[in-house]
């Protein structure tokens, strides 16, 4: 998965879609999942520097990616 290239996102986690006018906010580790997924990163890239970085186990790092991909797919930010 990647992130459209389209999309605008700020460090501090304001994402703007300029296709469909709609902005949203993320807190940090989102900010930071979205540069990575921005600068074309692999997901498991991605996953592996976030259990290196962050105290999180892998089964609720798995519950929460899926989490977080679907609202990005939602809000139609992903290009699959």
């Amino acid at each position: 998965m990647k992130l459209k290239t389209n999309i605008a996102t700020s460090e501090n986690g304001f994402i703007f879609n300029p296709a469909t006018g709609d902005s949203f906010t993320s807190n940090a580790l989102a900010a930071e999942i979205l540069g990575y997924l921005k600068s074309g990163e692999s997901e498991a890239e991605i996953k592996n520097k976030i259990l290196n970085n962050y105290e999180v186990e892998l089964s609720q790092l798995e519950r929460d990616w899926d989490d977080y991909m679907l609202q990005l797919k939602e809000a139609n930010l992903l290009d699959l």
